[in-house]
């Protein structure tokens, strides 16, 4: 397994995994955003392959504003984590988050955060068996003005 950062030219290649994540989604949009991502210096795409097969991604960035949990700036945040199925149980996930962490500490981080919907238990076990802990639970409201 070799985990990189995405380049310009693998940005097509991380749209289609974020579509896995996130369906409803274009790959032409998504590779917009994950292009803005690349360029971006307070974000980063992680690609994991396997036999010159990408397996999964990671989408992180750099948080000024305040993070649930945290108390310091920038705090490195991770937006999203996939593992195609035919890689999951092979801790690809881990090393994922673990190149985001790194590559957040270079950024100047001492600490690393993440959210999940409160629904998603899949999500939160394995945020939980990756050295995460829990630090709140809010519902979200919006109305028309």
């Amino acid at each position: 397994m070799h985990i990189q950062q995405a380049t310009m030219e693998q940005a097509p290649l991380a749209a289609t995994l974020a579509c896995a994540l996130w369906p409803g989604h274009s790959v032409d949009a998504f590779t917009t955003d994950m292009q803005q991502f690349i360029q971006s210096a307070d974000a980063t795409i992680m690609l994991a392959f396997v036999e010159k097969e990408a397996a999964g991604f990671a989408q992180c960035q750099l948080r000024y504003d305040y993070v649930e949990g945290t108390n310091s700036s920038p705090v490195g945040y991770l937006e999203g984590v996939y593992v195609a199925p035919a890689f999951r149980t092979q801790h690809i996930a881990r090393h994922l988050i673990e190149a985001c962490e790194a590559w957040a500490k270079e950024k100047g981080c001492a600490q690393f955060a993440s959210d999940c919907e409160l629904e998603n238990m899949v999500s939160y076990d394995v945020h939980m068996r990756l050295g995460f802990t829990e630090a709140n639970r809010i519902i979200c409201f919006t109305k028309p003005l």
